[in-house]
C-alpha cells in the first residue's frame, strides 16, 4: 500500500502543476485587470501599480516568478486587499469554511446514509417514494434559491417567534449564525447521499453473498450491517472524496448569501475584482484538497472491499 501511496503522490504533483498553469494563464487572458474600476486611474499611477506588482513583466516571467514563490510557500500579495497577503486571507477565511464545511459534512452523512438505507430496504413502498421524492427535491433546488427561502422563512416570517434565526453574518461563530448556512450547504449533499446509498444498497442486497448469508439464517440486521453495508458504502465514499474537499473549502454561493467571511466568499470577490493572486490561491488550495481526498478514498477502498489490492 505504501508504494501505491507514493505513486499517487508523485502523480498528484504534475496534476497540481497543470492546474496551476492553466488557471494562471486563464486569469491573465481574461478581459480586464485588477486595477480596472468605475473610476479610471490616472495613467501615471497605473504604471506605478503595474510596476509594483510586476504586471509589466513579460507573461512568461510572471509565470516563472509565481512558481518560484509557490515553492517558497508564498501565494503573493492581494491586489485588492491592500496590506494583506493571500496567505493571510486564506488563514483568516479557511477556519471559517472548515467549521461550516465539516458540520455540513457530518450532517449530510448522519441524515443521508440512514435515509438511503431505509429507502432501499423498503423498495417500492410508500416510505421509499417519500424519501426518494424528498431527495430529488433537494437535488433540483439550487443553493441560491434554498438560501433565500431559509432567510425569508426563519429570518423574516418567523422573526418574532422562538425559532427566529439570524439572516446572515458570522458574529464570531455564534451557533445561531451557523444553523442556516450549514443546513443550506448540507442539503444537496444529503439528497445525493440518499440517492447513492439507496441505489448501491439495493444492488448489494441482491448480491449472491448476501443471499447466502440470509439463507444461512443470519439475523436481518446482521446481514445488512455486516455484509451488505460495506460494499454499499463504496460508491458513497467515492462521492464523499471530492464532496469533502468542496465542503471544507467553502461554498461560494452559500458564503456570499449569508455574508460569511470564508474563502468561498473571498474567491467570489477575487474573481469579480480580477484579484489574480487571491483567485489562484483559493484554486490551488481547493485542487490540493481534491487530490488529497481522492487519494484517501482510494485507500479506503481496501478497507471496504476485500477484493481491492494495491500491489502491481
Amino acid at each position: 500500500m505504501w508504494s501505491y501511496f507514493a505513486r499517487r503522490v508523485v502523480i498528484g504533483v504534475p496534476t497540481l502543476w497543470a492546474i496551476i498553469t492553466v488557471c494562471f494563464f486563464l486569469m491573465r487572458l481574461t478581459p480586464g485587470g485588477p486595477f480596472d474600476g468605475e473610476a479610471p486611474i490616472p495613467a501615471e499611477i497605473l504604471v506605478n501599480l503595474r510596476a509594483r506588482y510586476h504586471l509589466d513583466d513579460p507573461l512568461w516571467k510572471q509565470y516563472v516568478d509565481y512558481l518560484i514563490s509557490l515553492l517558497h510557500g508564498d501565494f503573493g500579495p492581494s491586489f485588492k486587499y491592500r496590506d494583506f497577503t493571500v496567505t493571510t486571507l486564506i488563514a483568516q477565511g479557511f477556519p471559517v469554511s472548515l467549521q461550516n464545511g465539516f458540520a455540513a459534512l457530518v450532517l449530510a452523512i448522519v441524515i443521508g446514509v440512514p435515509l438511503g438505507i431505509v429507502a432501499a430496504l423498503a423498495q417500492n413502498t410508500r416510505r421509499d417514494y417519500i424519501v426518494s421524492a424528498a431527495a430529488m427535491t433537494g437535488i433540483v433546488i439550487p443553493n441560491f434559491v434554498m438560501g433565500h427561502v431559509l432567510i425569508l422563512v426563519f429570518g423574516v416570517w418567523l422573526k418574532d417567534s422562538f425559532v427566529h434565526l439570524p439572516a446572515g453574518g458570522w458574529d464570531d461563530g455564534a451557533f445561531a449564525n451557523r444553523i442556516l448556512p450549514v443546513f443550506c450547504l448540507a442539503l444537496p449533499y444529503i439528497a445525493y447521499l440518499v440517492r447513492i446509498t439507496r441505489g448501491s444498497m439495493i444492488e448489494a442486497m441482491r448480491a449472491n453473498y448476501v443471499r447466502t448469508a440470509r439463507a444461512k439464517g443470519l439475523p436481518f440486521h446482521t446481514v445488512v450491517l455486516r455484509h451488505a453495508l460495506k460494499s454499499a458504502l463504496v460508491p458513497v465514499v467515492t462521492f464523499l472524496g471530492p464532496a469533502t474537499a468542496f465542503l471544507l473549502t467553502g461554498s461560494m454561493v452559500v458564503e456570499t448569501i449569508f455574508q460569511i467571511p470564508g474563502i468561498g466568499r473571498y474567491f467570489v470577490q477575487g474573481a469579480l475584482n480580477r484579484d489574480y493572486t487571491l483567485v489562484m490561491g483559493v484554486t490551488i488550495l481547493s485542487a490540493a484538497l481534491v487530490i488529497a481526498m481522492n487519494l484517501a478514498v482510494d485507500l479506503l477502498y481496501g478497507l471496504l472491499d476485500p477484493k481491492v489490492r494495491y500491489e502491481r
